[in-house]
């Protein structure tokens, strides 16, 4: 990578750890959304620093809230993840390695069909889920964390249905999310997948994240939620878009 390649990647996870602090769940999907549309690293790289960011992000989030975390719900859910993780991991590295394009284009799917998911609203549930719906929605968010560690989306919008505070579905998410990120971290590097670049990428990243999450805690922005979610949601739309066309043209030829 260039020396304005690193800046730009750098400036990408500011801005995605800003995003994150507001939204709850956006850093990994900004930032893959981005790197992808500018080129700024190869994808298996960007999701193996992702992974990283996410960890760095989840311990300054936790710390002093871990009382609230629903433990019930987070084992159950945490089940589907190792699971839906480990196919993840298995098809990145196939995709990575005989059909890049695809990849691309797998992305930019999963990223509009994430905006669209966040931007439906939803409904509240008089009684908690069942076990085998945390089970599932654990599978597929690791699933989606396996490939891109973008598991967040599936887990807001189940736990944000659930008949629980605020506090214990914002805690319970985060904790999930470092679990996820934690499986997928050990995954990628047992099997020789997390490269000597993704490494010194999410050196010089991980305090700039940390930075970012320190500077937000205590001086949080006067904006409103639904209105960050409906930016973010055209901006991943956009990206989205322009993950796929130039994929779809490279496929076509």
């Amino acid at each position: 990578m260039s020396g304005w390649q690193v800046a730009a990647f750098l400036a990408c996870a500011a801005f995605a750890t800003a995003v994150q602090n507001v939204t709850g769940f956006a850093l990994v999907l900004v930032l893959l959304g981005l790197t992808g549309v500018f080129e700024l690293a190869p994808l298996t790289d960007a999701a193996n620093v992702a992974t990283v960011l996410g960890l760095a992000n989840g311990f300054v989030a936790l710390r002093g809230r871990v009382r609230s975390v629903n433990w019930s719900a987070l084992r159950q859910t945490a089940t589907g993840t190792v699971f839906g993780v480990a196919a993840g991991v298995f098809l990145l590295t196939w995709l990575s390695g005989n059909a890049v394009l695809v990849l691309r284009l797998l992305l930019g799917i999963v990223v509009i069909a994430c905006a669209l998911l966040v931007l439906r609203p939803a409904q509240a549930l008089r009684e908690a889920s069942s076990r085998k719906a945390f089970f599932a929605t654990g599978l597929l968010s690791g699933v989606l964390g396996g490939l891109f560690s973008a598991s967040g989306p599936p887990l807001v919008y189940q736990f944000y249905r659930q008949p629980m505070t605020l506090d214990a579905v914002r805690d319970t998410l985060v904790a999930l999310l470092a679990v996820g990120s934690a499986l997928r971290l050990l995954m990628v590097v047992g099997s020789g997948q997390f490269s000597v670049a993704a490494l010194g990428l999410g050196a010089l990243a991980v305090p700039v994240v940390l930075g970012v999450a320190w500077w937000m805690k205590r001086h949080p922005p006067p904006w409103q939620r639904a209105a960050v979610l409906r930016m973010v949601s055209v901006l991943l739309v956009l990206t989205g878009i322009g993950l796929m066309a130039p994929a779809v043209q490279g496929l076509i030829r």
